[in-house]
C-alpha cells in the first residue's frame, strides 16, 4: 500500500502552496484595501483550463461582514504575486 501512496503522491494537482506566501498576500491585500480588523481573506491558486486563462492563477477573497464577497485574479502562480499585482486587480 505504502508504494501506492508513493506512486500517487503529486498526480491530484498541484502541490499546496507555501503558508508563508499565502499570507504574504493576504496582509498586502489588507493593507492596499486599508481593511477592518475584521475583514477576511482566502488566497487560493488554481489551475485553469479554460483557454482564455493564463493558466495558473491567484484568486484572492474579500470577505467583509454585511457585504457581499469579492474576488480579485492574478495571473500568476502564487509565488509570484506582488504586493503592485495586487494594486492593478484591485483598481480593474
Amino acid at each position: 500500500m505504502t508504494r501506492l501512496g508513493a506512486f500517487l503522491k503529486g498526480a491530484f494537482g498541484r502541490p499546496k502552496p507555501d503558508r508563508e506566501a499565502v499570507q504574504r498576500v493576504k496582509e498586502w491585500t489588507r493593507a492596499v484595501l486599508q481593511a477592518a480588523p475584521d475583514t477576511a481573506f482566502a488566497v487560493n491558486e488554481i489551475a485553469c483550463t479554460d483557454p482564455s486563462c493564463p493558466g495558473i492563477e491567484t484568486i484572492i477573497l474579500v470577505m467583509e461582514p454585511g457585504v457581499k464577497t469579492r474576488a480579485y485574479k492574478v495571473a500568476k502562480a502564487l509565488d509570484d504575486v506582488t504586493e503592485e499585482d495586487i494594486r492593478v486587480a484591485i483598481a480593474q
